[in-house]
């Protein structure tokens, strides 16, 4: 169960409706959703200060509600403000911000920002949701997973982004791949990444503290603990967002952006190796929330793409004039 100081929003579909809530209840338990519109959510960061109160206040007044319990086979929970209409959110994130990979040191305060590394992971509509499957390639190096802290954005008509709050990832990745060649690195992060429903309002966690256990044929095959809040980055969380929001291309009107802080080190600095099937379990104790999703490779496809076209001049090119 969350903290109760800390207000969380969530939306799901309910009978192929959009509704939203308040609230993380208990299994079994009841809750109250209300009707909302595609998209209605994200306006309301928009329109509003962020806060509860308010949000509440401009998205269950007049609207229609519905009782349901936790678990209800017709309930089914989608990642935080993702527009239906595909490529209308964008998943991205930072690397090597931990102060774990910089000696233990924080930024100078007073010293002039240098940006950490960044990478595009995909469009909002593929991340995944807890207890789905993760899709990898057939042959990865050697994955490792990544929990991870995600903000939460949405750009208003004008390209604005307003914060909307946060939410917990399993950046899944091979990391493998990239330690054999960093210009690799988008291959690597072609996996997918699981999200978790609840958007916690409220300004970006000092700390995050948890633990990963991985479950191979029915028996715990690792464990550790892992921490990435703020308090655990070597670059300040302002500074890394406002300077990724500096590139227009992230500023289109109406986008969603998902931006993941980093990760803590994990099962791969351990000497673990992710396997076909293990089951990745991500326990944010600090803020209540549990989520499990299993590894799957996935064979390549077949080949699609025709040979190339032969030389000018060689007796297949002039066989086929």
């Amino acid at each position: 169960m969350s903290s109760p100081h800390l207000p969380v929003l969530f939306e799901a579909e309910y009978h192929g409706a959009r509704h939203v809530g308040f609230g993380r209840p208990e299994d079994g338990a009841r809750q109250t959703l209300y009707r909302v519109g595609d998209g209605a959510v994200a306006a309301a960061f928009v329109a509003t200060d962020g806060s509860e109160a308010a949000l509440r206040a401009a998205l269950t007044e007049g609207a229609e509600s519905v009782v349901v319990t936790t678990g209800d086979p017709g309930l089914r929970l989608l990642p935080p403000l993702l527009p239906t209409a595909s490529g209308k959110a964008l998943l991205s994130g930072f690397m090597g911000t931990h102060k774990k990979k910089w000696g233990g040191r924080t930024a100078p305060a007073d010293g002039e920002f240098t940006p950490p590394k960044w990478f595009f992971k995909g469009f909002g509509d593929w991340v995944r949701l807890p207890g789905e499957d993760l899709i990898v390639p057939a042959r990865p190096v050697a994955l490792i997973e990544e929990p991870e802290v995600a903000l939460v954005y949405v750009n208003d008509a004008d390209g604005t982004p307003h914060y909307a709050g946060y939410t917990f990832g399993n950046d899944l990745c091979d990391i493998g791949l990239h330690r054999q060649d960093p210009g690799y690195n988008p291959y690597c992060k072609l996996c997918d990444t699981a999200l978790t429903p609840w958007l916690f309002l409220g300004p970006p966690p000092r700390t995050v503290t948890g633990r990963v256990t991985i479950v191979r044929d029915g028996a715990t095959a690792w464990e550790g603990g892992f921490d990435c809040g703020d308090d655990a980055l070597y670059h300040r969380v302002q500074d890394m967002a406002d300077h990724l929001f500096t590139y227009p291309a992230v500023r289109r009107p109406g986008l969603v952006n998902y931006v993941l802080l980093g990760a803590d080190e994990a099962s791969f600095h351990d000497g673990f190796r992710i396997a076909d099937g293990d089951r990745v379990t991500i326990d944010v104790k600090s803020h209540g929330v549990a989520f499990d999703n299993r590894v799957r490779f996935v064979s390549p496809a077949p080949h699609a793409t025709p040979a190339a076209a032969p030389a000018p001049g060689t007796e297949a090119s002039v066989a086929g004039a």
